[in-house]
């Protein structure tokens, strides 16, 4: 059901009101009283900019232009762009990083810059791992941004991949710069109000050219750094407490008509009910270091040669510390006490007071019914005590835990080379070579993990913007104790080197060619590779130790921005990031490179795109537009981790050479997949048979596409427009639903199943329909109306058979079975949607305003709501300039949304059944609740060269919430804090 959206309603009654003021406001701009000429610069003139390159473009497009150098209100580009009809951002630590356009996920759009593909590199170790086709803007400050075009509906031209859209971003071309000598240098200052920490922003950028015009560059660097803090609640726990699931007074024996005596109900009358597995709190602190710089040479001899070669480079260096404090609620219920993990299966070990095994109780439940996404009404457990029996002594309640993740960073790097040679008056050549490489990595993540004990935890769920009450019961007559140590290494490698070729033949006049004004035509060819790893070191001994010797509280002031209720748990301790180095140092040993290999967690993906097209260019009285084609082929190589049994191959000892398993010819027996190599060898010596070895299975794959595009651009009157675009687009599927490791194998009587990839998978492909109307009544002023629909054929569908089986070895039986995999099948989606923008200046005032509205409405066929998908995306902004002074204030609103990673593992439920109180229904995604956030940019020119600047970012301090399968289930509830900026900006 449609709820209410504030921002979106405020938008569509401005939008509507328009009608009646329009006629009024055009004549304003366009009357025929004489009106004084005024030179704008600054927000009106890279308005007055992109409006104009709007007008004039055949496709649907949005625009962002720079018009001064340097001058940007955003810190990347993703902050930009997220301010456009139809565009919405996935944000992290209120920094916007992934882009999504017409209400679809981040890896549908493709992002181009300079007209070829740009690397991708996560900072995230989470993200790092997760194979994404979705591009970081975080790498990218704004101050690189000549201008951003957003391709809605698609061209036979533009480089394929952009199933829901293309953005293409452009970067400065020297020869453009008006003096021959100009640039600007910024110096200022971030801080952020929850860490409380100041840092240094830099950015710099000189041009030169000749004299004759003939010759130029522009070099640029940039320094932004930035101190990160993130308080949270949620449900993150270990096992089977962290989530959501039902109550069953079967298994949870300390759930009696005794124990719920007073409450007027009885103990089967909680079975089914939904209730939360923890209670946790966690926050992370980190630094976000960006340095980095562009080159750019341009040549252009004569007006028909015109070669530029630019590079650019961005490092972030973003260690991180992550501590969390969580319950263990199902566990409790369960009679289990597993320290380490917090399984709660027949094996996992049982609680133990005076030699007895005991199960929690619930006393003082609270219960309210629930209308889930689906429409299914469920009960859920608002808030109880999960209490042991009086005289219980001290039991496993949950974990604390610290992981501090050394050497953190991405990079992100692209070198191009630009040429554009006009043979002679009717045919143009041009050609674009380039290599892109992203690196996200982090050297250590490591960290330590305490049992906490005690007697209880009481909590209360409140609305999913309010942190929930939590208190832990008996704590402190026990220590907490070491349960698990991890530390490991990660990297991921995204490259692509590409080569095209255009040319354009303009028809002059009476060639016979009738309304065809120009014919283009070209070929491409991209060779992609992704590569990830992990290593682990290996340990000294089994024995954990003590730990660090000292611990530190957390901050007095955590969670103050969640809006927790009076007398909830929000204190913690943890370890100072010397000290938890400290430990893994004298814990670890280096072996070789070779065996730290976890070859299950690997992913080698290489994708090679060949494309050719032809493209007709018309135009006759008021129309105009284009007409074209585009062949693609794709093919695809993955080497797949498959897993050997236990045995059958002998592991090498570390530093030894790889064993020859006959069996197994291609067997990687060199790498350690964690097995321990302990010092004291004659206690606990190396097995090199235990655990499994793997070896890659190779696949290849090739798909083929036509894709056909029309647009149409016709001239109501000069300012009034419509626009008709119809296409086929493409999608790429993530990398690792096609690459990701097998699983350990299983048989039983209904089959052999293992969890895998599914190389087979087709790309995605999008038939679009787009109509626009758009109106430019007067200057830097615009009314339009856009509709579109696309049908997707390919979506991906999770956690299911898809038909796809292998041949493994079964131990059991000593012979080859074929496999069942659990993996990714395809399906279809459909997405409708409206866009709604209307913007003017109010008259010569200085004054004036931006808002648009969009809403993409999306269905795939099991039903479940398509990942990523916001329903609403709108902004409102006003702005004021004159001379001296630039003001503007940006509301940005996103409605609800899928919040899963933008590439979930193949093998993920995320889109499976799930039986809930008897009833069947999809299983609940984590859902990110609206929100709408605010920004401000103020500029002062203190002298005709000299800016004084003030940015400010997340300026309510925004909470962002998630929950199941409704509000009444909350999941996590995050706080960042406020960030400004202050700078001062000399031009030359």
């Amino acid at each position: 059901m449609l709820k209410q959206k504030p921002l979106a309603a405020v938008s569509l009654a401005l939008l509507g009101a328009a009608t009646a003021s329009l006629p009024a406001l055009a004549q304003e701009g366009a009357g025929s009283t004489p009106m004084q000429t005024v030179e704008v610069s600054g927000i009106r003139a890279s308005m007055a900019k992109s409006l104009n390159v709007k007008k004039n473009s055949a496709a649907n497009v949005e625009v962002i232009t720079a018009e001064d150098v340097g001058k940007m209100p955003d810190k990347n580009l993703a902050d930009s762009l997220q301010r456009l009809a139809g565009v919405a951002v996935r944000t992290d630590y209120d920094e916007a990083e992934k882009v999504a356009l017409r209400g679809t996920n981040p890896d549908m759009t493709l992002i181009l810059f300079n007209g070829h593909a740009i690397a991708g590199a996560d900072w995230y170790v989470g993200d790092q791992a997760s194979a994404s086709r979705s591009t970081s803007l975080s790498l990218l400050p704004s101050s690189v941004l000549n201008q951003a075009q957003v391709y809605k509906t698609s061209y036979a031209d533009l480089v394929d991949g952009g199933l829901a859209g293309t953005i293409n971003v452009t970067t400065r071309k020297p020869l453009s710069a008006k003096e021959k000598i100009s640039g600007v240098v910024s110096a200022g200052a971030s801080y952020v109000t929850l860490p409380g920490k100041t840092a240094p922003d830099l950015d710099a950028l000189v041009n030169w050219k000749n004299d004759a015009n003939t010759f130029g560059f522009f070099v640029q660097g940039f320094s932004n750094k930035r101190y990160i803090r993130r308080d949270s609640v949620s449900r993150l726990a270990y096992g089977t407490s962290s989530g959501w699931d039902v109550i069953n007074t079967q298994t949870m024996k300390g759930i009696t008509d005794a124990s719920l005596a007073g409450t007027g109900l009885k103990a089967s009358d909680l079975n089914g009910v939904r209730m939360p597995g923890s209670m946790s709190t966690e926050f992370v602190e980190g630094v976000r270091d960006r340095k980095g710089g562009m080159i750019s040479l341009q040549f252009k001899p004569n007006q028909d040669i015109d070669v530029s070669l630019t590079g650019f480079h961005s490092k972030m260096d973003t260690n991180n510390y992550g501590r969390l404090k969580a319950g263990a609620i199902y566990s409790m219920l369960l009679g289990k006490a597993s320290l380490a993990d917090g399984a709660t299966g027949a094996t996992a070990p049982n609680t133990s007071s005076n030699g007895q095994q005991v199960y929690a109780s619930i006393r003082n439940p609270v219960i309210v019914n629930e209308t889930t996404m689906y429409g299914d009404t469920l009960r859920v457990l608002k808030s109880a005590d999960i209490v042991f029996p009086d005289g219980t002594t001290p039991q496993y309640i949950g974990n604390s835990e610290g992981f501090y993740r050394d050497g953190a960073s991405a990079t992100s790097s692209f070198l191009d080379l630009d040429g554009k040679w006009r043979v002679n008056p009717d045919l143009t050549i041009k050609t674009l070579l380039s290599t892109t490489r992203g690196v996200g990595k982090t050297d250590a993540d490591q960290g330590l993990t305490y049992a906490r004990f005690g007697t209880g935890v009481s909590y209360a769920l409140g609305d999913v913007h309010d942190a929930p009450y939590v208190r832990y019961l008996g704590t402190g007559i026990k220590p907490d104790q070491l349960v698990v140590r991890t530390i490991s290494g990660l990297k991921s490698v995204d490259k692509e080197y590409s080569a095209q070729l255009d040319g354009e033949y303009r028809l002059r006049e009476g060639q016979g060619w009738g309304w065809i004004q120009s014919v283009e035509s070209g070929v491409r060819f991209a060779d992609h590779h992704r590569d990830s790893e992990r290593r682990y070191p290996a340990y000294r001994s089994a024995d954990l130790g003590a730990g660090p010797a000292s611990s530190i509280p957390w901050p007095g002031d955590f969670g103050a921005d969640l809006g927790g209720p009076a007398g909830w748990d929000n204190t913690g301790y943890t370890f100072a990031p010397e000290d938890l180095k400290a430990y893994f140092a004298a814990n670890t040993k280096a072996t070789s490179d070779d065996f730290e290999r976890l070859i299950r967690s690997e992913l080698h993906v290489r994708e090679r795109q060949s494309s050719a097209y032809v493209q007709a260019n018309y135009e006759h009285d008021r129309w105009s537009g284009n007409v074209g084609l585009r062949f693609v082929q794709t093919r695809v190589n993955a080497d797949i981790p498959t897993p050997i049994p236990a045995g059958a191959c002998v592991r090498a000892a570390p530093g030894q050479p790889a064993i020859p398993c006959p069996a197994y010819p291609g067997a990687i027996t060199n790498a350690g997949d964690l097995q321990p190599y302990y010092d004291n060898q004659a206690a606990t010596p190396f097995n090199p048979l235990a655990g499994n070895t793997y070896y890659f299975t190779k696949s290849d794959r090739r798909f083929n596409n036509w894709l056909p595009s029309l647009n149409a651009r016709y001239e109501i009157t000069k300012d009034m427009l419509l626009r008709f675009g119809a296409s086929r687009t493409i999608g790429r599927q993530n990398y690792n639903i096609v690459g990701a490791g097998f699983g350990t194998p299983s048989c039983d009587a209904q089959g052999c199943k293992v969890t895998g990839p599914n190389p087979n998978l087709k790309p995605l492909t999008a038939d679009n329909l787009d109509l626009s109307w758009s109106w430019y009544f007067a200057t830097r002023s615009l009314v339009s109306a856009n509709v579109f629909y696309s049908r997707i054929d390919g979506y991906a569908k999770t956690g299911s058979s898809g038909g796809t089986t292998i041949d493994l070895y079964d131990a059991a039986s000593q012979s080859l079975k074929t496999y069942a995999v659990n993996t990714s099948s395809q399906q279809g989606a459909r997405i409708a949607g409206l866009e709604l923008q209307y913007e003017q200046p109010f008259g010569t005032t200085g004054f004036g305003f931006t808002s648009n509205v969009s809403r993409a409405h999306t269905k795939v066929d099991d039903g479940r709501p398509m990942v990523g998908a916001s329903e609403w995306a709108a902004n409102l902004g006003g702005y004021y300039e004159n001379d001296k002074v630039s003001l503007r204030l940006v509301a940005n609103y996103r409605s609800e949304y899928v919040n899963s990673t933008t590439a979930p593992a193949p093998t993920a439920n995320s889109q499976g059944l799930s039986t809930i109180n008897g009833v069947l229904m999809p299983s609940a995604p984590t859902m990110a609740a609206p929100v709408t956030t605010l920004a401000f940019n103020a500029s002062y020119n203190l002298a005709s060269n000299l800016t004084l600047t003030f940015d400010a970012t997340n300026l309510t301090n925004v909470k962002r919430a998630y929950y199941r399968y409704s509000e009444e289930e909350q999941q996590k509830l995050d706080v960042s804090g406020r960030q400004f900026y202050l700078s001062l900006k000399y031009r030359f």
